[in-house]
């Protein structure tokens, strides 16, 4: 009903089959917009100010016909795509809480080994509820992967959003911004998951700054 009310308001149609319960992050989005907007309006000016003392004094300090150079020169970032198999191991765990227990909601552990492009072993939590009778329910993960990107090694931290819709499944599983470590500093990405014949696969698309 909050997404409907949304929706009127600003011409935006609400997504069916998806929960609607994060509408608090519009209003966030648009208090930051409005910081924004104000910061431009009214800080324009000054900016143009500074930037134009800079630029005079730089013309000062730099000696005639030099040229400026920069000496850290941006990384190239490429998207690609890792695909493979995995095993997965998932176990029920016991609520260590009386709050747990009273919440009523699956917890589990993860134990993944990955195979092909990403060869790696990941660890992690889930909780789930349902299915019910209907086939709807809902789960969400968060897992620590480590080993090899593409022959790139680090780890990084994978966060699974899952609803089911009277037996209609939607999956998105996007890495943590700036969870990767060593060389997968900086990686950003989401991972699609295939089960077919009992057999898990994946296709990774990612981006990652080349090593130079």
């Amino acid at each position: 009903m909050i997404a409907d009310l949304i929706g009127k308001r600003r011409g935006i149609k609400a997504s069916r089959g998806v929960f609607q319960i994060l509408t608090w992050r519009s209003g966030v989005i648009m208090r930051m917009a409005m910081v924004t907007g104000l910061a431009a309006a009214g800080c324009g000016q000054f900016r143009a100010q500074v930037s134009a003392q800079h630029a005079q004094q730089d013309a000062q300090i730099r000696p005639a016909g030099s040229a400026q150079t920069d000496s850290n020169p941006k990384e190239t970032a490429m998207t690609k795509h890792a695909t493979g198999t995995f095993d997965v191991k998932i176990t029920p765990q016991k609520p260590d809480n009386k709050e747990a227990e009273s919440a009523n909601l699956a917890r589990m552990s993860i134990d993944k080994q990955f195979h092909g492009d990403l060869e790696a072993t990941s660890a992690g939590e889930m909780l789930a509820t349902g299915p019910d009778a209907k086939g709807s329910g809902a789960y969400v993960a968060l897992e620590r992967v480590k080993g090899t990107l593409s022959g790139r090694s680090g780890t990084f931290v994978l966060q699974h959003h899952g609803t089911m819709t009277r037996g209609a499944a939607q999956l998105t599983v996007t890495v943590v911004p700036d969870s990767g470590t060593g060389e997968l500093t900086g990686l950003s990405g989401s991972m699609a998951i295939k089960i077919e014949n009992g057999k898990h696969s994946y296709d990774f698309e990612y981006t990652l700054a080349e090593q130079h």
